[in-house]
Protein backbone atom coordinates (compact mmCIF):
# COMPACT_ATOMS: atom_id res chain seq x y z
CA UNK A 1 0.00 0.00 0.00
CA UNK A 2 1.14 3.53 -0.80
CA UNK A 3 0.88 6.18 1.90
CA UNK A 4 1.44 9.87 1.30
CA UNK A 5 2.53 11.85 4.35
CA UNK A 6 1.79 15.53 3.76
CA UNK A 7 3.18 18.41 5.83
CA UNK A 8 3.48 22.18 5.51
CA UNK A 9 7.26 21.80 5.31
CA UNK A 10 9.29 18.69 4.48
CA UNK A 11 13.00 18.84 5.28
CA UNK A 12 14.66 15.81 3.66
CA UNK A 13 18.10 16.57 5.09
CA UNK A 14 18.19 19.55 7.50
CA UNK A 15 21.82 18.73 8.32
CA UNK A 16 22.77 19.75 4.76
CA UNK A 17 22.17 23.49 4.18
CA UNK A 18 22.24 22.93 0.41
CA UNK A 19 19.55 20.23 0.42
CA UNK A 20 16.14 21.23 -1.00
CA UNK A 21 13.11 21.69 1.20
CA UNK A 22 9.50 21.32 0.16
CA UNK A 23 6.76 23.75 1.14
CA UNK A 24 3.46 21.82 1.14
CA UNK A 25 5.58 18.74 0.67
CA UNK A 26 5.11 15.03 1.08
CA UNK A 27 6.87 11.71 1.53
CA UNK A 28 5.50 8.75 -0.40
CA UNK A 29 5.97 5.44 1.41
CA UNK A 30 5.57 1.93 0.06
CA UNK A 31 5.98 -0.74 2.71
CA UNK A 32 9.14 0.02 4.69
CA UNK A 33 10.75 2.26 2.08
CA UNK A 34 10.49 5.81 0.78
CA UNK A 35 9.34 5.86 -2.83
CA UNK A 36 9.40 9.62 -3.43
CA UNK A 37 9.91 12.98 -1.72
CA UNK A 38 8.65 16.22 -3.19
CA UNK A 39 5.78 18.72 -3.51
CA UNK A 40 2.47 17.28 -2.35
CA UNK A 41 0.40 18.41 -5.38
CA UNK A 42 2.76 16.61 -7.78
CA UNK A 43 2.93 13.38 -5.76
CA UNK A 44 -0.82 13.35 -5.12
CA UNK A 45 -1.54 13.78 -8.82
CA UNK A 46 0.88 10.99 -9.75
CA UNK A 47 -0.50 8.60 -7.10
CA UNK A 48 -4.24 9.28 -6.74
CA UNK A 49 -4.87 5.94 -5.02
CA UNK A 50 -2.37 6.58 -2.21
CA UNK A 51 -3.72 6.90 1.32
CA UNK A 52 -3.03 10.41 2.61
CA UNK A 53 -1.98 11.34 6.12
CA UNK A 54 -2.20 15.11 6.28
CA UNK A 55 -0.16 16.56 9.15
CA UNK A 56 -1.31 20.13 8.51
CA UNK A 57 1.07 22.91 9.54
CA UNK A 58 3.73 20.49 10.78
CA UNK A 59 7.38 20.00 9.88
CA UNK A 60 8.39 16.56 8.64
CA UNK A 61 12.05 15.56 9.09
CA UNK A 62 14.20 12.45 9.41
CA UNK A 63 13.87 10.78 12.80
CA UNK A 64 16.13 11.62 15.71
CA UNK A 65 19.02 9.74 17.27
CA UNK A 66 19.15 9.24 21.03
CA UNK A 67 22.88 9.41 21.86
CA UNK A 68 22.45 8.56 25.55
CA UNK A 69 20.86 5.17 25.00
CA UNK A 70 23.25 3.25 27.24
CA UNK A 71 22.50 5.30 30.31
CA UNK A 72 18.79 5.65 29.59
CA UNK A 73 18.16 1.95 28.94
CA UNK A 74 20.80 0.10 30.97
CA UNK A 75 21.14 2.32 34.04
CA UNK A 76 17.91 4.32 34.34
CA UNK A 77 14.65 2.62 35.33
CA UNK A 78 11.43 3.36 33.43
CA UNK A 79 8.49 2.81 35.79
CA UNK A 80 5.43 0.80 34.92
CA UNK A 81 2.32 3.05 34.97
CA UNK A 82 0.79 0.66 37.50
CA UNK A 83 3.50 1.64 39.97
CA UNK A 84 1.93 5.07 40.29
CA UNK A 85 5.21 7.00 40.34
CA UNK A 86 4.96 8.75 36.98
CA UNK A 87 6.75 7.96 33.75
CA UNK A 88 10.01 9.87 34.16
CA UNK A 89 13.14 7.67 34.12
CA UNK A 90 14.66 7.07 37.54
CA UNK A 91 18.40 7.83 37.20
CA UNK A 92 20.60 4.83 38.06
CA UNK A 93 17.48 2.88 39.01
CA UNK A 94 18.90 -0.30 37.46
CA UNK A 95 22.43 -0.04 38.84
CA UNK A 96 23.20 -3.37 40.47
CA UNK A 97 19.98 -4.93 39.13
CA UNK A 98 20.42 -8.59 38.13
CA UNK A 99 16.84 -9.41 37.15
CA UNK A 100 16.97 -9.56 33.35
CA UNK A 101 13.19 -9.63 33.04
CA UNK A 102 12.84 -6.38 34.99
CA UNK A 103 15.62 -4.73 32.97
CA UNK A 104 14.06 -5.81 29.67
CA UNK A 105 10.61 -4.56 30.67
CA UNK A 106 12.09 -1.21 31.73
CA UNK A 107 13.95 -0.91 28.43
CA UNK A 108 10.79 -1.66 26.43
CA UNK A 109 8.93 1.11 28.25
CA UNK A 110 11.85 3.50 27.73
CA UNK A 111 12.01 2.74 24.01
CA UNK A 112 8.26 3.23 23.65
CA UNK A 113 8.50 6.61 25.35
CA UNK A 114 11.40 7.65 23.09
CA UNK A 115 9.12 7.16 20.09
CA UNK A 116 6.97 9.94 21.50
CA UNK A 117 9.86 12.34 20.94
CA UNK A 118 10.55 11.35 17.33
CA UNK A 119 13.46 9.00 18.10
CA UNK A 120 14.16 6.39 15.41
CA UNK A 121 17.74 5.41 16.37
CA UNK A 122 19.41 4.79 19.71
CA UNK A 123 23.10 4.49 20.57
CA UNK A 124 24.61 1.88 22.88
CA UNK A 125 26.61 0.10 23.97
CA UNK A 126 23.99 -2.35 25.25
CA UNK A 127 25.64 -4.82 27.58
CA UNK A 128 22.57 -6.48 29.07
CA UNK A 129 21.13 -9.25 26.91
CA UNK A 130 17.56 -8.31 27.81
CA UNK A 131 18.16 -4.71 26.73
CA UNK A 132 19.75 -5.80 23.44
CA UNK A 133 16.68 -7.93 22.77
CA UNK A 134 14.33 -5.05 23.58
CA UNK A 135 16.19 -2.73 21.21
CA UNK A 136 16.25 -5.32 18.42
CA UNK A 137 12.51 -5.98 18.73
CA UNK A 138 11.62 -2.27 18.93
CA UNK A 139 12.51 -1.63 15.29
CA UNK A 140 14.67 1.37 16.20
CA UNK A 141 18.07 1.48 14.54
CA UNK A 142 20.77 0.40 17.01
CA UNK A 143 23.92 2.51 16.79
CA UNK A 144 27.29 1.64 18.30
CA UNK A 145 28.43 3.58 21.34
CA UNK A 146 30.42 6.75 20.84
CA UNK A 147 28.70 7.66 17.55
CA UNK A 148 29.84 11.22 16.77
CA UNK A 149 27.10 13.82 16.95
CA UNK A 150 27.35 16.27 14.02
CA UNK A 151 27.97 19.80 15.16
CA UNK A 152 29.44 18.82 18.50
CA UNK A 153 32.57 20.52 19.75
CA UNK A 154 35.56 18.18 19.31
CA UNK A 155 36.41 16.56 22.60
CA UNK A 156 33.10 17.51 24.21
CA UNK A 157 30.44 15.14 25.51
CA UNK A 158 28.09 16.11 22.69
CA UNK A 159 30.73 15.45 20.03
CA UNK A 160 31.39 11.97 21.38
CA UNK A 161 27.72 11.11 21.38
CA UNK A 162 27.51 11.11 25.19
CA UNK A 163 25.32 13.92 26.50
CA UNK A 164 25.54 12.94 30.14
CA UNK A 165 27.82 15.88 30.83
CA UNK A 166 26.35 18.17 28.18
CA UNK A 167 23.44 19.38 30.25
CA UNK A 168 21.26 16.49 29.16
CA UNK A 169 20.34 15.00 32.47
CA UNK A 170 19.32 11.81 30.67
CA UNK A 171 16.46 13.42 28.73
CA UNK A 172 14.44 11.07 26.53
CA UNK A 173 14.04 13.94 24.05
CA UNK A 174 17.20 14.58 21.99
CA UNK A 175 15.93 18.06 21.08
CA UNK A 176 16.10 19.00 24.76
CA UNK A 177 19.90 18.81 24.60
CA UNK A 178 20.88 19.04 20.93
CA UNK A 179 20.07 21.31 17.98
CA UNK A 180 18.04 19.70 15.21
CA UNK A 181 20.97 19.20 12.82
CA UNK A 182 22.91 17.34 15.52
CA UNK A 183 19.94 15.28 16.68
CA UNK A 184 18.91 13.93 13.27
CA UNK A 185 19.59 10.39 12.13
CA UNK A 186 19.97 9.91 8.38
CA UNK A 187 17.95 11.65 5.70
CA UNK A 188 14.81 11.16 3.65
CA UNK A 189 16.04 9.52 0.46
CA UNK A 190 14.29 7.51 -2.24
CA UNK A 191 14.93 3.83 -1.56
CA UNK A 192 15.83 4.48 2.07
CA UNK A 193 13.94 3.18 5.08
CA UNK A 194 10.90 5.25 5.95
CA UNK A 195 11.99 6.49 9.38
CA UNK A 196 10.83 10.03 10.09
CA UNK A 197 9.08 12.29 12.55
CA UNK A 198 6.47 15.03 12.42
CA UNK A 199 6.82 18.08 14.66
CA UNK A 200 4.73 21.06 15.64
CA UNK A 201 6.14 24.19 14.01
CA UNK A 202 8.28 26.56 16.05
CA UNK A 203 9.96 29.86 15.35
CA UNK A 204 13.28 28.14 14.66
CA UNK A 205 12.13 24.69 13.61
CA UNK A 206 11.09 21.65 15.67
CA UNK A 207 11.07 22.29 19.40
CA UNK A 208 11.59 19.99 22.35
CA UNK A 209 8.45 18.10 23.25
CA UNK A 210 6.78 19.01 19.95
CA UNK A 211 6.66 15.59 18.27
CA UNK A 212 3.24 14.88 16.77
CA UNK A 213 4.00 11.54 15.11
CA UNK A 214 6.78 9.03 14.51
CA UNK A 215 7.02 6.65 11.56
CA UNK A 216 9.35 3.69 11.82
CA UNK A 217 9.93 1.44 8.83
CA UNK A 218 6.81 2.89 7.21
CA UNK A 219 4.62 2.16 10.27
CA UNK A 220 2.96 4.90 12.30
CA UNK A 221 4.25 3.92 15.73
CA UNK A 222 3.35 7.10 17.63
CA UNK A 223 0.66 9.74 17.19
CA UNK A 224 -0.05 12.43 19.73
CA UNK A 225 -3.72 12.58 20.64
Amino acid sequence: MLTLHRAALVLPDPADPTAPLHVDGAVLVRGELIEAVGPYPELAAAHPAARVRDWGDALLTPGLRQPDGHRLLELAYHPDPREGVGDEPVPDGLVGETDGTRCGASARRGLQRMLGFGVTAVAGPFERASVRTAVARSGLAALPGGVPVPGGVPGSAAASGDVRDAGGGGSLDPLAVLPLAAALHGRLAVGGRADFAVFAPGADGPRAGGCRATVLGGRLVFRRR
